[in-house]
């Protein structure tokens, strides 16, 4: 049974075809849905106009809609967009809609905007299926993945342990709930970064709780694992995921020292 938000948007852009075709992927893909994925949620308002509070009031509250929310500045915004990608990429194996928008992406002169644009070309270049067994083998693979995205593994060397009980703790303090669809553990990068995104919105509670977010829960080894997804023997498309993810945690990591 599909939840009201997505019955809502369904019905404002026309029926399920439309929906898809608005939003660029397969007709199959949406009718599977039960209710709007997180990551498509600012491409089904844009679509549709429904508010985002309408179509995932789970992960945003009516003072978040664009029509009452303050505008992020430009740096927030960028730093906020930087880990939704992120957390799109480390999530799960990209279809070709998430590769199309990576595609999509632009960046600059510095260090992480040249990663960035050559992410972008290779985004626009590669075949969905190649990065998805590339995901499998380096995430998921026979037994296990050549890396663990697990923040309990990186800093006790075993899952489940004192970590992702930290980070339980902290999420139950903020009032986020476990979706039903989400199998992985919550200390997992992808959703550590979809948690940062949140908090840089105000979506997840007060702003300010993000530094505090990030020094217990990212900085003492998420720059480890990017390190690591840089030279993993079988990464080719996310190496530059890698190369992106460790100048951004350790752009983060400086910028929060600084005097506000």
């Amino acid at each position: 049974m599909r939840e009201s938000g997505l019955e809502t948007a369904i019905a404002a852009a026309g029926g399920v075809g439309a929906l898809a075709r608005a939003l660029g992927v397969s007709q199959p893909s949406v009718s599977n849905w039960r209710r709007v994925p997180s990551e498509r949620v600012l491409a089904v308002e844009a679509a549709t106009g429904i508010p985002r509070a309408d179509l995932r009031p789970d992960l945003y509250t009516a003072e978040a809609s664009p029509l009452t929310a303050e505008i992020l500045d430009d740096v927030d915004q960028a730093r906020a967009d930087l880990y939704d990608m992120l957390a799109a990429l480390l999530g799960r194996a990209p279809d070709a809609e998430l590769l199309k928008r990576v595609g999509a992406t632009g960046g600059d002169t510095s260090p992480l905007g040249l990663v960035r644009m050559a992410l972008a070309d290779m985004a626009e270049k590669v075949e969905a299926r190649a990065v998805s067994r590339e995901y499998f083998n380096l995430f998921i693979g026979v037994g296990r993945g050549e890396l663990l995205p697990y923040a309990s593994f990186y800093l006790t060397g075993f899952l489940h342990e004192r970590p992702l009980a930290d980070v339980r703790a902290d999420l139950d303090r903020l009032g986020i709930e476990r979706m039903e669809d989400v199998r992985e553990p919550e200390d997992h990068i992808a959703i550590l970064c979809e948690i940062m995104s949140g908090l840089i919105h105000s979506r997840f509670g007060d702003a300010a709780e993000q530094e505090a977010f990030f020094e217990k829960h990212l900085k003492p080894w998420a720059a480890r694992f990017f390190a690591d997804l840089e030279t993993a023997s079988g990464a080719e498309f996310y190496r530059p995921v890698g190369t992106i993810g460790r100048l951004f945690m350790e752009i983060e990591a400086e910028a929060f020292t600084l005097p506000m």
